[in-house]
């Protein structure tokens, strides 16, 4: 996958804070020594985290050098490291809070990766994740029709797995609270967010900085506006006008959070 964009991703920043925030908000650690930012993005949610903890050592680890180009930008003051969660493991001592806003679901293999990363923790440690919940909402089933009419699919490939699925709610409160996880507690819940949305076209908008990424990028650039174009005819008939003359955006998001035993 091509490089993120920051600007794009940033034009909802007050949208894409709103549930970082209250994530963190039920991270209940009185103080941190060591924070991890696993996905950190353009540093919006490591911000929060280092205004959290600022005693602690917050490190901000992303895959993309735009993003952390733009978060060391933000926070000159903070860590950034570029590594793929999917590898990643704690340097320098064991992390108080493994933070994780809106990227795990761009990783496969969850029924290893979060035990993984909840056995990193230090004792009374606690691992907080969002996760967007949408793919069968109509803004990213409509993204899968589209890819797989006959002038885009053969440059698409296969639209069902352009992201990877997440497990059931019931799946990651068992993953961590089994025995062995030695988990303290563990809070898992689901909130679905309205966004209130001038047009069809400022809700493309909102999705080019993320589920609509994986699908444009992989087109000719001749085809890149025609499957925006047929995107959003689809996007203005799935969402109605409200009595302000908005379309409500509703958007699923899963949150975790898990405290290891001290």
């Amino acid at each position: 996958m091509l490089d993120w964009n920051p600007a794009l991703y940033l034009r909802f920043a007050d949208e894409r804070t709103r549930p970082a925030a209250e994530l963190l908000a039920r991270v209940s650690l009185p103080q941190a020594r060591r924070v991890a930012d696993l996905g950190c993005g353009p540093g919006n949610s490591t911000e929060l985290l280092v205004q959290r903890f600022p005693e602690a050592q917050v490190t901000g680890i992303d895959n993309s050098r735009a993003m952390l180009e733009a978060a060391r930008r933000q926070l000159p003051g903070a860590s950034f490291t570029l590594a793929d969660i999917c590898a990643w493991a704690p340097e320098g001592g064991a992390p108080d809070l493994i933070y994780a806003n809106a990227s795990l679901q761009w990783v496969g293999g969850h029924e290893t990766l979060i035990p993984r990363l909840f056995a990193a923790l230090a004792p009374g440690g606690v691992l907080a994740i969002q996760m967007p919940d949408n793919r069968e909402e109509p803004s990213h089933r409509l993204m899968r029709e589209v890819a797989a009419l006959p002038r885009f699919a053969p440059h698409i490939g296969d639209a069902a797995s352009v992201r990877t699925d997440i497990l059931p709610i019931g799946g990651y409160y068992d993953l961590l609270a089994a025995p062995q996880a030695c988990a303290a507690s563990v809070d898992v819940w689901h909130t679905v967010y309205q966004h209130p949305m001038e047009s069809a076209a400022a809700i493309v908008q909102w999705l080019r900085g993320t589920g609509l990424k994986p699908f444009v990028e992989g087109l000719p650039e001749a085809l890149q506006a025609d499957f925006l174009g047929e995107y959003e005819k689809r996007v203005d008939a799935a969402y109605g006008i409200r009595a302000d003359g908005r379309r409500l955006l509703a958007f699923p998001r899963l949150f975790i959070v898990a405290q290891r035993q001290p």
